[in-house]
């Protein structure tokens, strides 16, 4: 087999290799405070729903489309930096991303109309997926498959970090100043010193980069070319649409039609933010341990039965709202660990960058489109009164998650085999992330 290499390096001891230094929980803190700001901003966006409705005179559908501007304006963004992105230093292009995210959220801080934040929010969604694919990237570089599930959990739990702080803060904030461009300018004046300290800290990252790497037009075309990318692209997208057809709507829904006001939002947000925050870490550890796929059908399938929950949820006091709403972000968010392990495992190494590039855009295609599904289904009984057919959206939102479910199945690991006493053999010359080489020379860099 002349086109197989042989690996000598044996695989590392799970008892060793999942856990972390001081240095490995420097980077994963410098990921995660960027993750949280760039979440926060594409979050927020959904429970002001009401107030962007009252102070831009806005429909349920207007609201959609500005709402979906930010995923679909990522989702390009994405296609555009997969065929390039592997040649460079991922920290640069982290720092030039988060960089025009920033003054991309001011801009939506400073809007006064509903074209002008539909702009503001296209140029904030180009901007965020780039940074939210350059993230994603660094990890599969540098820790290895065992350490994936724990650093996954850890940056992906700033999404209930975002919802049980920084959500209730935001609102709090649009609220006392009367005006949701308030809550925008917060977010950049957050992420500012955000990116100097990433600026600071984060070392150079081009271990990635291999001598005779293909043309950006044929990287793209490898990329899309195997199977199991897209198997991988089609289960994003289908658990992402599981999540965001019924998302953007669930505060006007509660408001409107479960007796919850403006006040309550905070609570029912932090709340369930909280339980979620717990939780993920716990799937990220249970990932490590079982595996990927049997925690994600776990999640999978009880995100499932909470769509149908939160979706028919009647007039309800503010525990029960919260109960809701905790089971669903608990569910819907603790899948996203297991499923990006899986998803990372099924990417060839080589092509891992231009791969998580393609994935998050596809998972942006869903956010982007997902509101606009919804908007063609959901309604108003009268102007500014309760929604109707919300539950119709939901059990869209359910054939979406149980269509992710069986993808589940059909994803495999790229084509690495073990001989049957002897070293790893693999098809390809494996730009395997966090060899020794390249997790220690990270880690002094960060530590010095």
């Amino acid at each position: 087999m002349p086109d197989e290499q042989v690996v000598t390096d044996p695989a590392p001891r799970p008892s060793a290799s999942r856990r972390f230094g001081a240095a490995e929980w420097s980077l994963v803190a410098i990921l995660a405070a960027i993750n949280f700001t760039h979440i926060l901003d594409f979050v927020i966006i959904m429970p002001l729903g009401d107030q962007l409705r009252r102070q831009l005179s806005i429909n349920p559908q207007q609201f959609g489309f500005v709402v979906s501007a930010y995923g679909i304006a990522a989702m390009f963004a994405g296609i555009a930096a997969s065929a390039v992105v592997d040649r460079f230093d991922r920290k640069r292009v982290l720092l030039i991303a988060f960089a025009g995210f920033i003054v991309a959220t001011l801009y939506c801080g400073l809007a006064s109309s509903y074209l002008s934040l539909v702009v503001a929010r296209a140029l904030a969604g180009l901007f965020g997926g780039v940074t939210a694919a350059s993230i994603m990237a660094i990890i599969a570089d540098v820790f290895r498959p065992e350490q994936r599930g724990k650093a996954i959990g850890a940056v992906t739990s700033t999404f209930a970090l975002a919802s049980t702080i920084g959500l209730p803060a935001g609102l709090t904030i649009a609220d006392i100043f009367d005006d949701f461009a308030a809550t925008f300018l917060a977010i950049a004046a957050l992420a500012v010193p955000v990116w100097l300290f990433t600026l600071w800290r984060l070392p150079s990252l081009t271990g990635h980069r291999t001598a005779g790497r293909a043309n950006p037009i044929a990287q793209f075309a490898a990329v899309v070319r195997q199977p199991n990318h897209l198997i991988s692209f089609a289960f994003m997208l289908a658990m992402v649409l599981g999540t965001f057809i019924i998302a953007p709507y669930i505060a006007p829904y509660l408001q409107s039609n479960c007796g919850r006001t403006a006040s309550d939002l905070p609570i029912i947000y932090a709340i369930a933010g909280f339980a979620a925050l717990i939780t993920m870490n716990l799937f990220g550890l249970l990932t490590d341990r079982f595996g990927p796929r049997p925690v994600f059908l776990f999640t999978a399938c009880g995100a499932v039965a909470m769509t149908f929950v939160l979706t028919n949820l009647p007039d309800v006091g503010l525990w029960g709202a919260a109960a809701a709403m905790g089971g669903f972000m608990v569910l819907a968010s603790g899948r996203v660990v297991p499923a990006q392990a899986m998803m990372l495992a099924s990417a060839d190494p080589e092509l891992r960058g231009a791969f998580t590039n393609l994935t998050t855009a596809v998972s942006h295609l869903a956010t982007g489109t997902g509101p606009l599904i919804s908007g063609a289904i959901v309604g108003e009984a009268y102007r500014g009164g309760p929604l109707t057919n919300y539950n119709v959206a939901g059990y869209v939102a359910m054939s979406f998650g149980l269509v992710a479910i069986g993808l589940s199945f059909l994803l495999r690991p790229a084509r690495i085999e073990r001989l049957e006493s002897g070293p790893i053999v693999a098809r390809k010359k494996p730009a395997e992330p966090a060899s020794a080489e390249t997790l220690r020379a990270t880690t002094d860099t960060i530590k010095s």
